[in-house]
């Protein structure tokens, strides 16, 4: 019991989850014009896409803010927000459906999108501190990443997105050479591999990536390998290149990328070549957590964020090779970017500062890949995760 109490601690300990002491305001803008002429038709509103960004209750956060961004200026708007408790991270179903995980309620919450986010249920996920999900690609099943006590929960989905019952429970077992981070398994990430073959989950505690099949008919999840980083790395989160053949992981203890050959018709991962994320000499006496991994729509730049350096850094690959050249880092517009994400399209980066409580909006040319930001950062407090829709 002590050691599950340890492993507790550890996994909130402030290196990871940085909680906020100051509250953040928001005001909502006010369009302001002068007298309408009778003649002159009154213009078409600007069509606006929501953005979701889920928060740390246990924080001070909202839940969900709901903001509307317009595609033109990049300006966020808020709209509205959801109480939820610690829904610090959030996954989108084609059908019309969020999924948020209860990080300190150790459960998910299944939501109904359109007319305003509503609840239709919660479920607990089987392990503590769940911190990553995902819609399989079937679509029938939810997977979730329990980081503080390392396993991956698999619950079936109805009809409707509703979730149904929790039909597996994978825990992971091992460690690695951090005392403080690693002294048994974290679970930080599941995804589907491109074809929708395989599940992979990203254990930052045991430097392990583990390649699953999922069986449809039953919800059981079925090991089929495993890759170890190299010791310390702690992987962190993963991005598979469109190919099928690369794999890209953040490495938050290890303050690297690594590149992975994918093998898609097995599922093996083959970590490879190790990069750093920060140009040398320019991250000063901080010590660096990369956070989150994304991957232009076109797979040619790959962005990472650093917390600790308080950045965002922007790769470009090489098509043939798979390979990535660090470009440059921009300031992330904040303190502890914990989490980014591309707009449809990728033509605007999100990035959620969690220390500072802001969303910084980041304009992102297409052809070199370059981030620009647009204007002061969206206030909103504890943010830990931006989804755009």
């Amino acid at each position: 019991m002590a050691q599950q109490d340890q492993e507790a601690a550890a996994a909130r300990r402030p290196s990871r989850r940085l909680f906020l002491s100051a509250t953040a305001g928001a005001a909502v803008p006010l369009a302001l014009t002068g007298p309408a002429r009778a003649s002159a038709p009154r213009p078409a509103p600007r069509a606006t896409r929501p953005l979701y960004i889920g928060t740390y209750t246990s924080s001070g956060g909202p839940g969900i803010d709901i903001a509307a961004h317009d595609p033109a200026t990049g300006a966020l708007t808020r709209t509205s927000a959801l109480s939820l408790a610690d829904p610090s991270f959030l996954a989108a179903s084609g059908s019309g459906l969020l999924y948020a995980v209860n990080e300190y309620r150790d459960s998910v919450t299944a939501l109904t999108v359109p007319g305003g986010p509503r609840v239709l249920n919660s479920a607990n996920t089987g392990g503590s501190g769940p911190c990553h999900l995902v819609v399989h690609a079937t679509g029938g099943h939810l997977l979730t990443a329990n980081y503080g006590s390392g396993s991956v929960a698999v619950h079936a989905l109805a009809a409707d997105g509703r979730l149904g019952a929790r039909t597996d429970l994978v825990q992971h077992t091992g460690s690695g050479p951090d005392p403080d981070r690693q002294r048994g398994p974290h679970a930080h990430m599941v995804l589907n591999d491109p074809a929708g073959a395989f599940v992979l989950a990203v254990d930052l505690g045991t430097d392990t990536l583990y390649t699953y099949r999922l069986d449809t008919r039953t919800g059981r999840l079925a090991a089929v390998s495993q890759a170890r980083t190299r010791p310390g790395a702690g992987p962190r989160h993963a991005v598979f290149h469109p190919s099928g053949r690369y794999l890209y992981t953040a490495d938050e203890l290890g303050d690297s990328l690594t590149v992975c050959r994918y093998d898609p018709g097995t599922g093996r991962v083959t970590p490879g070549a190790v990069l750093p994320t920060v140009a040398a000499g320019s991250g000063g006496t901080t010590r660096n957590y990369p956070a989150e991994i994304v991957l232009s729509p076109d797979a040619a730049h790959l962005y990472v964020s650093n917390r600790g350096h308080d950045s965002i850094a922007r790769f470009a690959l090489d098509q043939d090779a798979g390979r990535p050249t660090l470009l440059d880092t921009v300031p992330a517009g904040g303190s502890t970017p914990r989490h980014i994400a591309l707009a449809p399209g990728g033509d605007w980066l999100f990035a959620a500062n969690q220390t500072s409580g802001t969303v910084t909006v980041f304009a992102r040319d297409r052809t070199s890949g370059r981030l620009t930001p647009t204007g002061p950062p969206y206030p909103v407090k504890a943010a830990a995760c931006v989804l755009p829709a």
